[in-house]
């Protein structure tokens, strides 16, 4: 039996509305959810616009609530395009079903993060009538190019030189336990391995560049990394990610590519995960010597960040739990995530509180909203608090 939502229940709604509007990444045309959104945002008077990439595509709508006395802005952030369903055939409802079975809400996105943009517009929408009591701003960024990897809204918003730049950002992934305050950073490069191409069924014995590719990546494999040291509380680890070579059986290859993905921390970061990368890469054409040089091409690198307990955003979040009556504790996340490219732009973020989940990014995500109330008001609290407006508004 579900508990009953009171005002939440517009927010499951919204949510609702949301899911059913599929939006995968690189899949869907995101029109209709960013409609959605819109028709919402308008019908409530919210001032809001489109954020545009550099191809001049919609990535993200920005609502932003600014207050009438000075003081820095902050941002709540979440993802309105989801991850893939994957076999729609293992799932045991629809993945864009929307709906509340069992005190759960059911379909892609419920967890990430439908349910949380829902949540950050209604807090918009609380604090639009009073933004006079406001110090600063409040921006909520409604993400629509999160799960490619390209993080084209939270670019845009970063690179709009009509937006206020935030002092903070609150991102809405789900997970009632913990607030995360920080991650490890990565450092991604794909490797071009080369050989002598030829028949397979030549006399001559000619190592393949798939051959040369294997031995690469036991190297790689084996290479070692440093442990936890210091206060940052995980390890770096090294992926092997890919590797694509080969046109046929009877043709030796004269390339491969492999893909490598190391996730770095504060005492091994970008430039030491490309030393030990480059001291494989060198150990293998010594061994195995090849026409042309095996080459490296980094593609991507992140800091890692880890916000102190009494940092903001962090310390608004955290009181916020407290002072709901949650027992949460500061966590640093294993994956990266769009924390680590604001750290990268030297703002601070959270990047997960919100609600138990089921399947994120699997069969049959869900999120149980019997702790919706208690989620709700932590986030307003949070945002009252760093808005230096708690106890002057009250209720929605």
């Amino acid at each position: 039996m579900t508990r009953d939502l009171g005002p939440s229940s517009s927010v499951v709604e919204l949510a609702g509305e949301l899911i059913r509007r599929p939006s995968r990444a690189g899949i869907d045309d995101h029109e209709p959810v960013l409609a959605v959104l819109e028709d919402w945002l308008g019908g409530r008077g919210l001032p809001h616009r489109r954020l545009h990439d550099d191809a001049h595509r919609p990535v993200a709508l920005l609502v932003e609530i600014a207050g009438g006395r000075p003081g820095p802005w902050w941002a709540l952030d979440a993802c309105v395009d989801t991850a893939p369903y994957g076999d729609e055939s293992s799932w045991s409802f629809p993945p864009d079903a929307g709906d509340v079975v069992d005190g759960r809400l059911r379909g892609r996105g419920a967890a990430d993060s439908k349910l949380a943009a829902a949540l950050f517009c209604h807090i918009a929408a609380e604090l639009h009538g009073r933004a006079g009591e406001l110090r600063g701003g409040l921006a909520v960024l409604l993400d629509a190019d999160e799960h490619t990897g390209g993080f084209g809204g939270a670019r845009a918003y970063l690179a709009d030189p009509a937006a206020a730049r935030p002092a903070g950002v609150m991102i809405g992934y789900p997970g009632l336990e913990e607030v995360v305050v920080g991650g490890r950073g990565l450092w991604r490069a794909r490797i071009a391995v080369q050989a002598t191409s030829g028949h397979s069924g030549s006399s001559r014995a000619t190592i393949g560049a798939v051959s040369r590719a294997a031995h690469l990546v036991r190297l790689l494999d084996e290479a070692p990394l440093p442990g936890v040291s210091g206060e940052f509380p995980l390890p770096p680890k090294l992926t092997v990610t890919f590797c694509h070579g080969g046109e046929g059986f009877s043709v030796v290859p004269d390339l491969c590519e492999v893909g490598v993905d190391i996730r770095t921390t504060p005492g091994f970061g970008a430039r030491a995960a490309e030393a030990l990368v480059r001291a494989a890469v060198s150990e293998l054409d010594e061994r195995s010597p090849a026409p042309r040089p095996t080459e490296v091409t980094a593609v991507a690198a992140w800091p890692p960040y880890r916000l102190a307990e009494d940092e903001q955003p962090a310390a608004a979040l955290l009181g916020a739990a407290a002072g709901e009556g949650l027992r949460v504790r500061a966590k640093t996340a294993g994956p990266s995530n769009i924390g680590n490219l604001l750290a990268a732009e030297g703002i601070p973020a959270t990047a997960g509180f919100g609600l138990p989940y089921e399947g994120l990014h699997g069969v049959d995500e869900r999120v149980h909203l019997a702790d919706l109330p208690v989620v709700h008001a932590v986030y307003r609290r949070a945002v009252l608090d760093l808005l230096g407006a708690r106890g002057t508004i009250t209720g929605p």
